[in-house]
């Protein structure tokens, strides 16, 4: 059940209370380093306060200047990210429109993306939420046997609703003796960036395909010109949900390192066009007017062929084979 206005004014002044019983529990110490390759030529990219639920607290992005990482720093804690994840406004505008990235189009069109590689037996959907991909890609695979994996009770909604066939609760290294080599295809669709270890969420990953299966990782692109046009406006940096914006020479890497081989990479189908519009929502978060959002969700698709093609493009798709 969505929050009321009073229940929304009551939560806001009971946040800072709960913040101000134990504020180390939140935030891990500031670290130094660049998690993804070490280098200490750190710089901050963006400092924003949280534009969606307004709970208090100002969250940093810094940028790895060697390797080109961003990441939150200092990092939630578990508790922390518990803490921001719960009340979470599923139905506020920018969340609307941050969901057309979802939309079944969307999910299809990802789903056509295997059909080269023949029907896959098996699938893994990681962090399948209420299970809306699979139940979209079965279209596309109808004998193929989707499964899911979530933190939250989410994936079990799912199963109940005859989405996924197995549901997995919890992140995907804690389930990897459990599922270890036993799918053909594992997804990972805008999933990285809200996991505390994306290098251990990978290799998790390719313990549970089967040799000769694929992985298949969308992520939202940090080298997206967006994110320096519109700052913390742009809704990829997802602050403080987001905690890692890893580059494709990054993820390409890691793979290669990993013993994969990487099949395609696409920079085109998956850009999203809602930047222009996600900036507007987010400025006007809670206060209505969504009759003002009708040009820029105009222009973001009359831009979006051309877009796609630039480094306006806001997301990346790897697909790799085990």
């Amino acid at each position: 059940m969505p929050p009321t206005p009073q229940t929304s004014a009551t939560r806001r002044i009971a946040y800072p209370r709960e913040l101000a019983l134990d504020p180390d529990k939140f935030r891990e110490p500031r670290r130094p380093d660049c998690p993804w390759c070490g280098s200490r030529r750190l710089r901050t990219r963006l400092r924003t306060p949280d534009l969606l639920q307004r709970k208090p607290g100002t969250f940093v992005l810094d940028v790895c200047e060697d390797c080109g990482h961003t990441f939150q720093n200092p990092r939630l804690t578990a508790q922390g990210l518990a803490f921001h994840h719960r009340d979470f406004p599923h139905e506020t505008l920018p969340l609307r429109i941050l969901r057309t990235r979802a939309g079944r189009g969307r999910h299809l069109a990802v789903a056509r993306a295997m059909l080269p590689y023949g029907e896959p037996e098996s699938w893994l959907d990681v962090g399948t939420g209420y299970g809306r991909f699979p139940a979209a890609a079965r279209e596309v695979h109808p004998y193929t046997a989707f499964d899911g994996t979530d933190p939250s009770a989410r994936v079990e909604r799912a199963r109940a609703l005859g989405r996924i066939e197995e549901a997995h609760r919890g992140r995907l290294p804690g389930l990897v003796e459990r599922l270890r080599a036993r799918y053909d295809v594992v997804s990972m669709l805008h999933h990285l960036e809200h996991s505390p270890d994306p290098r251990e969420e990978l290799r998790a990953a390719l313990a549970v395909l089967r040799p000769g299966g694929h992985l298949l990782v969308e992520v939202p692109d940090p080298d997206c010109a967006f994110g320096a046009l519109l700052g913390k406006w742009w809704l990829s940096y997802g602050q403080p949900r987001h905690l890692h914006l890893v580059p494709l020479r990054n993820l390409l890497g890691e793979l290669d390192g990993l013993g994969c081989t990487v099949v395609s990479v696409d920079r085109r189908a998956p850009h999203v066009p809602y930047d222009l519009t996600g900036a507007v929502a987010l400025r006007l978060a809670g206060r209505g007017f969504a009759p003002v959002l009708a040009v820029p969700f105009a222009l973001d698709r009359a831009l979006a062929p051309l877009l796609r093609r630039t480094r306006f493009s806001n997301s990346y798709r790897v697909l790799a084979r085990r």
